[in-house]
C-alpha cells in the first residue's frame, strides 16, 4: 500500500518489532542531539557567550550535526525515548544515557523562565505587575497540533509568579486549547498592547516575517525580547536561549 503512494519508495523492515524499533531510536537520537546542545546552552550560558554564534562557527565543519537548543515536544520525540526506557527496564537494563537526555530536555522550560526572570530582576521589572506575551503555543513551526506541547510548561512556570501572561498563535485551533489547558489564545497580537517581555516560542512564518519596528512596538520600555527560536533580528537586544 506505502509503495502505491510514496514516491521516495519503502523499506521492508525484517519483522515489525524491527520497524517499530527503528522509528522509536531515530527519535531516540534526535532526543539525545538535542539534549546535548540544550544542555550546552546552559554551560555557554555561564560562560556568557552565544549558544547560535558557537553553533554556527561550529557547523563550518563538515561533520558538525547541526542540531539546535529549545523545547522538545509533541508526539514522537519527547514520547518515544520513554517507550524504549519503559521496555529495557522490563527486561532488567537501565539506559543512562537516554534518560539523562529526558531529563535535560524537560526540564528546559524552567531554566528558560528561570532565565528570564533572573533578566527581569537585573532590569528592576516588578514580577508580580509584569505582563508577558508568549509568541507560538503549537509544539513545532506552521503546525496547529498541541500534543505534548512544551510551551505549556514555559506558561505553567510562569503561573506561579502570578504573571499576567498572553499568547498568540495563528495556527492553533483556539476551541481545542480552552478546552484541553484552559487557555485563551489569540489568533494575533493585540494592537498597542506593550508587555514587559515577549518570548519567541515557536518559529511559525507569521513571526518570522515581522519587521524590526515590529518587534520594538511589543515591548515596554526597559522591555525584554526572549528569543528562543533564533528569528528576532539580531539588531535587537534580545535574551537567547
Amino acid at each position: 500500500f506505502y509503495g502505491s503512494i510514496i514516491s521516495a519508495g519503502t523499506y521492508e523492515a525484517q519483522s515489525i518489532k524491527i520497524a517499530e524499533a527503528a522509528k522509536i531510536i531515530e527519535n531516540t537520537q534526535r532526543d539525545i542531539n538535542i539534549a546535548l546542545v540544550n544542555e550546552l546552552a546552559i554551560i555557554f550560558k555561564l560562560l556568557k557567550i552565544d549558544t547560535l554564534d558557537v553553533l554556527k562557527a561550529a557547523s563550518t565543519k563538515w561533520n558538525f550535526l547541526p542540531f539546535k537548543p529549545g523545547l522538545v515536544g509533541g508526539h514522537c520525540i519527547g514520547v518515544d525515548p520513554y517507550y524504549l526506557t519503559y521496555k529495557s527496564q522490563s527486561v532488567g537494563y537501565s539506559p543512562e544515557v537516554v534518560l539523562a537526555g529526558r531529563k535535560i530536555n524537560d526540564g528546559m522550560a524552567k531554566w528558560i523562565v528561570d532565565q528570564l526572570i533572573l533578566e527581569m530582576c537585573r532590569k528592576d521589572i516588578s514580577i508580580k505587575s509584569a505582563n508577558i506575551l508568549i509568541l507560538g503555543f503549537s509544539f513545532k513551526e506552521n503546525c496547529p497540533d498541541i500534543r505534548n506541547t512544551k510551551v505549556l510548561d514555559i506558561v505553567k512556570n510562569l503561573a506561579e509568579f502570578s504573571i499576567d501572561i498572553d499568547i498568540v498563535d495563528p495556527w492553533v485551533d483556539k476551541a481545542s486549547v480552552k478546552k484541553k489547558y484552559n487557555l485563551n489564545i489569540f489568533e494575533k497580537v493585540i494592537k498597542g498592547k506593550k508587555y514587559n517581555a515577549v518570548i519567541s516560542s515557536v518559529a511559525h512564518k507569521q513571526f518570522l516575517s515581522m519587521s524590526l519596528n515590529e518587534w520594538k512596538d511589543l515591548i515596554k520600555e526597559n522591555g525584554i525580547l526572549y528569543d528562543l527560536k533564533g528569528l528576532i533580528p539580531r539588531k535587537l537586544e534580545t535574551l537567547r536561549i
